[in-house]
């Protein structure tokens, strides 16, 4: 039906028409009974004949806009509004159904509209079940929390890890320093290569001695490990990147004339303290720094880290101490557990993503006026395992992309096996920050990062086969639901029987 004056609906040409004249003969007659003769001003004449005139073409119009007009304005609203006349709306000669339409919920419209709607609901329910856990467990429990969760006298013993981050800055210097004596020709290409092999495994090596020897908490040793794997793959592209402006800025044929090698103390201290891994010698910049910014980014990552702690404490530890070993009992029970401790574990994964990847990276951005901050996609709507990795850890990703998949393609290895050394780096890193905390090297992170390049290829098929949401599903399973818990619950086992047999 067509729309007139928001909302109000016009009626055929023919109904419409015949109602005009009919109220310009009873004008007629009336006027005709009152006394009145053809001496009738023109004036008069012509405002009537106007009047006719106007609502003639509006009836017209209506036609017009009732044969021809287009499904998007063609919605009939019912909100009564404007200045219609009531006497041309909802006509019951106007048709109610004029062309083929879907419901909203059918496979063909549902993504055609917005669920904003469903998502408040989801919201309020999931706010509305979370409070009810939350008063349950604390009514059952109590406050589990303990006061030395943070800080206890204890943590005074990790001073040789503390020791240990601070000389990281040692291998950066000695980086710069190789790179500074091939510059002025004092070592020759062969050489500079040896000197950063040494560099970055002496990096590992180092913090991993350390980490073995000391009897650190685990928190401890996983935050010396990450800055290690940071600091290394630093290292990695900072003289992969300064090897190639060499080697294209020696070149005869240069892809870009602008091409120059040089050093700078002040670039490679950016680079170290920048939210990046791929070093380039300058990088986007931002205008200033908004203080007040900063502030409420800081004071949303504490809130967040102590929801971390809270759930942690609170929902995880309990549920990981009552249980067994998911490979040595009930497959039922284990069933049972990794399905429990799966919602807790989901929350602090978010959290975590939020703290680091949003609140953090974002506050060094500001901070050093850093201007590239993609430091992740939409990585939830993720519609194959393999989209998830491209998409949730941005830095990771275009360094890998950068220093270890097109290196690989163009020594002409093929994409199957270039994909399987990234996620081979990618696992032997993963694998590093969680065994040598824990002192236990039964590849269970290796195992799992290896496993997602099956499902990789079997989530690519299953997209092409029977659509996005089918991967999107599998990967949301896969990962979180399955994963992450079963991991959780294999280290915690492993870790307390190594305990018990040194006990």
């Amino acid at each position: 039906m067509a729309v007139l004056d928001s909302g109000s609906v016009t009626m055929p040409a023919e109904n419409g028409v015949a109602d005009l004249d009919m109220l310009h003969r009873r004008k007629s007659r009336s006027d005709s009974s009152n006394g009145l003769t053809s001496d009738t001003s023109p004036s008069d004449d012509v405002g009537a004949t106007a009047d006719v005139k106007e609502r003639v073409d509006s009836a017209a119009q209506g036609t017009a806009n009732l044969a021809g007009g287009d499904g998007g304005d063609t919605e009939t609203r019912e909100s009564g509004g404007g200045n219609a006349d009531v006497r041309f709306t909802y006509r019951p000669s106007v048709p109610a159904h004029r062309r083929t339409r879907e419901s909203p919920l059918s496979s063909d419209a549902i993504f055609k509209q917005s669920h904003a709607g469903l998502f408040n609901l989801c919201v309020v329910v999931l706010v509305a079940v979370n409070s009810r856990l939350i008063i349950e467990n604390l009514m059952k429990y109590g406050w589990l929390i303990r006061t030395d969760f943070w800080f206890c006298s204890t943590s005074l013993r990790d001073w040789p890890l503390f020791m240990c981050c601070l000389s990281l800055s040692v291998f950066p210097l000695a980086a710069f320093t190789v790179e500074k004596l091939v510059l002025q020709k004092f070592i020759s290409e062969p050489v500079v290569i040896i000197l950063h092999i040494i560099i970055t495994m002496t990096e590992v090596l180092y913090p991993v001695y350390v980490t073995l020897r000391c009897d650190s908490a685990f928190l401890s040793g996983v935050t010396l490990m990450l800055l290690t794997c940071i600091v290394w793959l630093k290292l990695v592209s900072y003289a992969h990147t300064n090897y190639d402006i060499r080697t294209l800025a020696n070149s005869a044929d240069k892809v870009d004339p602008e091409v120059s090698y040089y050093v700078s103390l002040k670039s490679m201290a950016y680079f170290m303290v920048a939210p990046t891994l791929c070093y380039q010698p300058s990088y986007p910049r931002s205008p200033c720094i908004r203080k007040g910014w900063v502030a409420r980014q800081f004071a949303k990552l504490v809130i967040f880290t102590g929801l971390m702690g809270f759930i942690i404490e609170q929902y995880i530890n309990p549920i990981v101490r009552n249980s067994k070993h998911p490979l040595k009992g009930d497959l039922l029970y284990a069933i049972e557990r990794v399905l429990k401790l799966s919602v807790p574990n989901l929350y602090v994964w978010l959290c975590m993503f939020y703290c680091f990847f949003h609140l953090w990276l974002n506050i060094l951005a500001e901070l050093l006026c850093f201007g590239d901050r993609e430091f992740y996609k939409d990585w939830w709507n993720a519609k194959s395992v393999g989209d998830y990795w491209r998409m949730w850890n941005m830095p990771v990703h275009k360094w890998m992309v950068r220093h270890v998949y097109f290196p690989c393609l163009r020594i002409k290895i093929p994409k199957v096996p270039a994909i399987i050394i990234a996620f081979l780096v990618s696992a032997v890193f993963h694998e590093l920050c969680i065994a040598v905390p824990c002192r236990l090297f039964n590849l269970w992170a290796f195992i799992g990062i290896m496993f997602q390049v099956p499902l990789v290829f079997i989530t690519n098929y299953l997209q092409e086969r029977f659509g996005s949401m089918v991967g999107n599903m599998i990967f949301w399973f896969s990962f979180c639901i399955f994963g992450q818990p079963m991991c959780v619950l294999l280290y915690y086992h492993d870790l307390m029987n190594r305990k018990g047999s040194m006990s």
